[in-house]
């Protein structure tokens, strides 16, 4: 989402760093860049005219522009701004000491609301006994359309009978359900309209007197631009809002809801949606969003996703394979499979600090096509080829290539990079480490 603005300001800050000595007409002229780069992002006029003041008031003094890297200074003045204005202090979602906790989502019709509930349910799940409640009457299937999502994450799902239209009298059961089942979190997925109306306002305003949440989370679409924040403004001054869950953070939008929502409504960013698998739902961390909007990218997100990703018995694997000094396209198949479940390649490559530059130095882009093309090469071959890959002479080339939909020449790139691989692997059994620097040469992407 943030690609264009993370562009122009790593452009801009490129600038500055390269300068032994700042004068203040440089400030000037970087500032404007700044300004017209978060313009160009759909972040309110007022919010910008407001944060570049405030950066403006800080950089242009004496420590700053006599510094011995000035450059440096301003940049993190910048991430400092940008972390007060996303919310610097991370939001965790309250947790009632007497179960159930209850969660109400709310939102606009389209925004990702229903989706967004079963992403928090299947979150919530580690550690609790979610119940998702239909109370969206109003949209055709949409009570359908949550049960088929609990059913998918494996979560308790409580809907209306056939022909319910009340979505108040649906909460009151809901809880005597709940009570029964020994659900201890309850998460109401709420009526939505293409537009804020009265009528809305007032059945949500019911059904949070019955329930009295803990929570009340607006999604919203970080897609629609400045409109989000009349949409923040308007939930909040109704409902008060405690959190806000920004969905559909992995569009190609331009970000500014993302940046304008907290700094508008003063509600903290708790969640954001950032994928369109049912697990892509992480917690709001601004550090990490201002590293990754600056091209910081985000070591610890990466560290996480590689800690989910890897099971025992990857480790196990992995260790036996080091321990006997062999690494077989088997081995190699296990690997790509445990980058695949970290989820969509460029997002886990964006978070690698520094990969946007080497990007541009190298003119490489990232190409998950080129993966999957690779990991079907190695699926269309046997187990025995697998285990034993000199025996795949020409006829099994030709074979491997038809069966995978690639060509020989392919399947030959294939066998040299897991040659390459398997020397490293070697280097590595033995204690060294001078390979790791050449692995990221042979990886298929």
């Amino acid at each position: 989402m943030f690609d264009s603005l993370k562009e122009r300001l790593e452009g801009i800050f490129k600038g500055l760093r390269g300068k032994g000595k700042l004068s203040e007409q440089d400030v000037a002229d970087a500032l404007r860049e700044v300004r017209r780069a978060l313009l160009e992002a759909d972040v309110n006029f007022k919010l910008v005219k407001d944060f570049i003041g405030k950066i403006q008031e800080r950089v242009v003094g004496k420590d700053v522009l006599e510094s011995i890297t000035p450059g440096q200074q301003v940049v993190a003045i910048v991430v400092e701004e940008l972390l007060n204005l996303i919310g610097a202090e991370a939001a965790p979602l309250a947790i009632s000491s007497k179960p159930p906790t209850v969660y109400m989502m709310v939102g606009l019709q389209g925004s990702g609301k229903t989706t967004s509930a079963a992403k928090l349910a299947l979150r919530a799940s580690k550690g609790h006994k979610p119940l998702l409640v239909a109370c969206d009457l109003q949209r055709p299937a949409a009570v359908e359309q949550l049960k088929v999502l609990a059913k998918q994450c494996k979560v308790g799902f409580f809907g209306p009978e056939a022909g319910e239209r009340d979505a108040v009298a649906v909460a009151k059961k809901a809880f005597a359900f709940a009570n029964d089942h020994l659900h201890d979190l309850i998460i109401f997925d709420t009526a939505g309209r293409l537009h804020i109306d009265e009528p809305l306002m007032e059945e949500l305003d019911r059904l949070k007197t019955v329930v009295n949440p803990h929570e009340v989370l607006l999604v919203v679409d970080s897609m629609m631009g400045q409109e989000a924040v009349n949409v923040a403004e308007a939930f909040n001054q109704r409902l008060t809002l405690s959190g806000v869950v920004l969905s559909k953070l992995d569009g190609d939008a331009r970000g500014g809801a993302a940046l304008a929502v907290r700094a508008s409504t003063g509600v903290p960013i708790k969640l954001a949606g950032v994928g369109e698998r049912i697990e892509d739902l992480e917690v709001f961390d601004a550090q990490r969003m201002v590293q990754r909007i600056l091209g910081m990218g985000d070591v610890m997100g990466l560290v996480e996703r590689v800690q989910e990703a890897t099971t025992a018995k990857d480790v196990e694997r992995m260790a036996d394979t080091l321990k006997k000094n062999r690494f077989t396209m088997e081995d190699l198949l296990g690997q790509f499979d445990q980058i695949e479940r970290m989820g969509p390649l460029e997002k886990v490559m964006e978070m690698i600090p520094g990969i946007g530059k080497m990007k541009q130095m190298q003119g490489a882009e990232v190409d998950p096509k080129r993966f999957k093309q690779t990991k079907a090469v190695i699926q269309s071959m046997t187990r025995r080829e697998r285990m034993h890959p000199e025996i795949i002479k020409g006829s099994r080339r030709r074979r491997i290539a038809e069966g995978s939909g690639t060509t020989v020449q392919m399947v030959n790139q294939v066998l040299r990079q897991y040659e390459q691989m398997k020397e490293i692997w070697k280097r590595l059994g033995k204690g060294g480490s001078r390979g790791l620097q050449s692995i990221r040469k042979l990886l298929p992407f």
